[in-house]
């Protein structure tokens, strides 16, 4: 390990090294100064690595996030990672708050295991102790992951990981295997796949309901838990609520006659309920059948009102035969009326049109396997 320190500039106050008495004594002869010059940090940090060394290399970085000296750090950091460096980000967060976005800028991918902030000195004790061990550990090999979905979700595709391989053992189910990780050097894992909600509520909902985690050398691992906001729809009040009437009675006054106005028919509109015949249908074969209904304004421009499919079951008589289909039925509400009537009365004229469509579900042709 070796130490920076850094303020206005940054100092090498360890080289490398196994001693954890020079350690100590480096970092308690450091002394707060009044600036935070993260990318002389970096570049002083990067200086101490052997670029011939085969063993991993880390950087720590425990700051704030704030910086008020020397070039901007970002692109320091970045070419510390492109040389092959992990940096992760310890925040501790002071009186004058965290800039958490930044830490997450400078540090490896992913986040969630490369950064931590922690509120106070205990917790940060136990997260550079968790951190140690991380750093330590030699990888993990004969991984094996067992991630399941919430009953709210089923899983629609896996994409395959760049480490290991991942299949779906059932719509709520995905086994991920990875021969070994980590073990050369510090690398990570993603596993991406897509899932659809199937519940009946909305609200956030924890897309995990457990993930099981196994390897030779008893790692334990901590998974994030993503959630997402389901909205299943939107409230709609068809009929608001009537205005009141204001209604006053006289003081000993037994009988009082008051005109409340005018009141209209609410929801109003129309059920139109049509039949058809469809003729000479073939013995065996299932029909798809689609009615469109339009309506036409006073300028013969039509309108959508609807449209309805449905699967004709086949019979079983020994000739072609006509079938009848009732009760195919479309509802008209008055406010969509287009047609030139009053709006506020079912008694005006509606001009529609109906299209049907129809054909064979089931036929006897198939395409060649070969071409020949």
């Amino acid at each position: 390990m070796g130490i920076v320190s850094f303020a206005e500039t940054a100092v090498a106050d360890t080289p490398l090294t196994e001693s954890v008495t020079d350690l100590k004594a480096a970092v308690s002869g450091i002394t707060a100064g009044g600036f935070t010059n993260h990318a002389e940090a970096f570049q002083k940090a990067m200086e101490l690595f052997d670029p011939f060394s085969s063993n991993a290399k880390v950087i720590v970085m425990f700051t704030d996030g704030k910086t008020t000296a020397g070039l901007p750090p970002a692109p320091v950091a970045a070419a510390a990672r492109a040389s092959g460096i992990v940096i992760y980000c310890i925040g501790l967060t002071g009186s004058d708050g965290i800039d958490e976005s930044v830490l997450n800028d400078w540090a490896t991918d992913p986040d969630d295991s490369h950064v931590a902030v922690t509120p106070d000195d205990a917790d940060l004790e136990t997260l550079f102790g968790d951190l140690a061990v991380n750093i330590s550990k030699p990888g993990a090999t004969n991984i094996i992951i067992h991630e399941r979905v919430n009953q709210d979700f089923m899983i629609t595709s896996v994409v395959q990981p760049v480490k290991g391989t991942a299949e779906m053992i059932d719509a709520n189910t995905i086994l991920w295997k990875i021969d070994r990780l980590g073990v050369s050097g510090n690398e990570g894992a993603t596993l991406e796949f897509f899932i659809r909600h199937i519940g009946q509520d909305s609200g956030e909902k924890l897309v995990n309901r457990s993930i099981e985690y196994s390897d030779t050398e008893g790692n334990a691992v901590t998974f994030p838990t993503p959630s997402v906001m389901v909205e299943c729809g939107i409230d709609v009040e068809p009929e608001p609520c009537p205005k009141p009437v204001d209604i006053g009675v006289g003081g000993c006054q037994d009988f009082a006659v008051i005109d409340l106005g005018d009141t209209y028919l609410e929801s109003l509109g129309r059920i139109i309920e049509l039949n058809l015949t469809l003729k000479h249908v073939c013995p065996g074969k299932r029909v798809a059948l689609g009615v469109i209904l339009t309506e036409i304004d006073r300028n013969g421009t039509e309108y959508s009102r609807g449209m309805k499919t449905m699967t004709i079951p086949a019979h079983q008589d020994r000739y072609c035969r006509d079938i009848q289909i009732a009760c195919i039925r479309f509802v008209l509400p008055q406010d969509l009326d287009v047609s030139g009537g009053n709006e506020n009365s079912v008694c005006s004229t509606r001009n529609l049109k109906a299209r049907v469509i129809a054909h064979y579900i089931d036929t006897d042709f198939k395409c060649c396997d070969t071409f020949g």
